[in-house]
């Protein structure tokens, strides 16, 4: 199974596969209803969902496997 991606910036929202993502504008990545808030170079993983988001300046980039 390949890997599925978005890329998004803040205030702004898409769905990966069936999975809502989004960025807030304090630069809070949320994903599938869960939040966190990320500084620039660091990547979370959303346990539910299974997505890995990282953050690169005003880009974040929405990742499940």
């Amino acid at each position: 199974m390949s890997a599925e991606s978005l890329t998004l910036k803040p205030h702004s929202y898409d769905k990966l596969g069936i999975l809502h993502c989004g960025v807030l504008e304090d630069y809070t990545a949320v994903c599938a209803g869960e939040l966190h808030k990320l500084e620039d170079g660091e990547s979370f993983t959303f346990e539910r969902a299974g997505v890995t988001v990282k953050r690169s300046g005003d880009e974040f980039v929405f990742t499940k496997q």
